[in-house]
């Protein structure tokens, strides 16, 4: 790091379009932790104008010539999951720190390959959990730890995909192919059920799962096309943490008139209900509430301005800007606040064992 700056590098960045755009380059802008350097489209023309837009000094049509620069300290990786492997992969032999959007592989063999080879290379591997690092998280895992609603007896979640559902613009059509891993369960559940295991601080212990497809095809936007859908619009899991929690989950394709994020924590001592109007915490406009004592219901509960930054960017780059910020304290001082190629594998586990479950119609133990 030069000037008490990570360098960064992304990959995979279009001047009008796609999360790099619209999350990662405003997050990055907006930190005082962060230098954007260079970036790449796979289309030259493309990369030199988004290089433009944004005012990076270089741009590249190959990732290889982006891992070439030596003052590059930090590897984004924004492109569509399929395809994580080989850039990922690359940046690491390059002897580069990697954040790696979720899902960090399209199975949990890929994930397992990539956090052995970051160990190999000794380099930081970080990975996009961003609900992490939202304020009302991080927040509710401080209320949890502190005993605020007394001993945790339950936790239950509901959610909307946001995609998967009647429509489906052209660029999500891969995510309709289980084999790409980057269906509803891949992403939208697997966002939701990691902020409830972060936050209550205890992992998977054991999961019963049903999966279907209610739709079985979408419409494209742009050419009302019908694609058949084979990754589950549908998920509904119950389980418990290690630490005896029990915990019931449902996910459902596309967006609800109703509520399209809802988690309620059930304690001895108290409640803690987190909605959002997307389909989990580091999406939507998030608002925490809570009950306790002679409460006969729950009242709005303001996050403490100790978990924000006034420097934070609207929308979806708003949990990006929080997560950023934790892996650089990480990168500056060794913590380990940011999720890591190691929490990756976790919960790629924890989606692989919801996915045998249903197959198999029998209880899984992580």
């Amino acid at each position: 790091m030069k000037n008490g700056k990570i360098k960064v590098g992304v990959i995979g960045v279009h001047p009008e379009q796609g999360w790099a755009t619209t999350a990662h380059i405003p997050a990055l802008q907006a930190s005082p932790d962060y230098e954007l350097v260079a970036l790449t489209n796979s289309n030259g023309q493309l990369a030199r104008q988004a290089a433009d837009k944004f005012k990076v000094p270089n741009a590249f049509e190959s990732h290889l010539d982006l891992l070439k620069l030596p003052d590059i300290d930090l590897v984004v990786v924004t492109v569509k999951v399929p395809n994580h492997f080989e850039l990922v992969s690359a940046a690491l032999k390059a002897g580069k720190a990697v954040y790696c959007e979720w899902p960090l592989g399209r199975n949990v063999a890929e994930a397992v390959e990539l956090a052995k080879l970051a160990k190999d290379q000794q380099v930081r591997g970080g990975v996009g959990l961003q609900s992490r690092a939202t304020p009302v998280v991080s927040y509710v895992r401080d209320l949890i730890k502190e005993g605020y609603v007394g001993e945790v007896l339950s936790t239950s979640l509901v959610g909307s995909g946001i995609l998967w559902g009647a429509i489906l613009p052209a660029t999500y059509i891969y995510t309709l192919d289980p084999k790409n891993g980057a269906g509803m369960i891949n992403v939208a559940f697997a966002h939701g059920l990691d902020s409830a295991s972060y936050a209550l601080g205890s992992p998977i212990k054991e999961v019963t799962a049903t999966l279907g497809n209610r739709r079985l095809s979408a419409k494209i936007v742009e050419t009302n096309e019908l694609v058949p859908m084979a990754t589950p619009d549908q998920i509904i899991v119950g389980g418990t943490l290690e630490n005896e929690t029990f915990l019931s989950v449902h996910y459902r394709g596309g967006l609800s008139r109703g509520t399209n994020f809802r988690w309620e924590i059930n304690g001895t001592e108290g409640d803690l209900i987190v909605t959002s109007s997307l389909g989990y915490p580091a999406v939507g406009e998030v608002k925490l509430q809570d009950g306790k004592g002679s409460d006969v219901q729950v009242k709005d509960l303001a996050i403490p301005s100790k978990y924000t930054d006034a420097r934070e960017p609207s929308g979806p780059a708003q949990s990006v800007f929080y997560s950023y910020a934790r892996l650089a304290q990480d990168f500056k001082t060794g913590t380990h606040l940011s999720a890591t190629f190691d929490d990756a594998v976790v919960l790629h586990k924890v989606v692989d064992a919801v996915e045998k479950s249903a197959q198999s119609g029998s209880r899984k133990t992580l």
